[in-house]
């Protein structure tokens, strides 16, 4: 299929996850926490976001990015500033031309784990066995990012195996 880039947004760190997906593998390729200079003006992270986040795609030239979608949380504050950093994600899948996608949190833990209420260490832990990755140390937000690139993964091959089955089966 091509290069998965999973990304977990935020104002203060923004997590990446990339995998390369062919036929039925996952292939474990890279991650990484962007820090986004918590001291900084938010305008200043968020541009700061769209470098960091722009040299991870030259590098990589992703063909499909899944960004987690926006949940509501308590803190109102907090769910305008995610929607911000998602809005630098989304802009720059649009300009380096990558498919993007958007996965539910629940749908995330769901198709890795098994279980749509998993904790980030379960999530972490999932991470690990999938892409026999020793996630010890890793920050969450890398994790989940991974998770992403994951989920995706596996529904990028569902919906091959589909098509497969359709064309045998008119």
């Amino acid at each position: 299929m091509g290069i998965i880039l999973g990304l977990d947004p935020g104002s203060q760190y923004t997590g990446y996850g990339i995998l390369k997906s062919h036929q039925d593998k996952i292939e474990y390729l890279s991650h990484g926490v962007l820090q986004l200079g918590g001291r900084a003006s938010f305008a200043a992270r968020l541009h700061e976001l769209s470098g960091q986040l722009g040299r991870v795609m030259e590098q990589w030239r992703p063909t499909d990015v899944v960004v987690e979608k926006v949940f509501l949380g308590p803190n109102v504050d907090s769910a305008f500033k995610l929607g911000h950093a998602r809005g630098v994600c989304l802009a720059m899948t649009a300009q380096f031309g990558c498919q993007l996608h958007e996965m539910a949190p629940r749908a995330v833990k769901k198709a890795v784990t098994g279980y749509g209420a998993a904790s980030k260490d379960q999530v972490a832990l999932a991470v690990s066995s999938w892409l026999r990755l020793d996630t010890t140390g890793i920050r969450h937000d890398a994790t989940d990012a991974l998770a992403l690139a994951v989920a995706r993964a596996l529904v990028n091959e569902s919906e091959t195996r589909l098509k497969q089955m359709m064309m045998e089966n008119p």
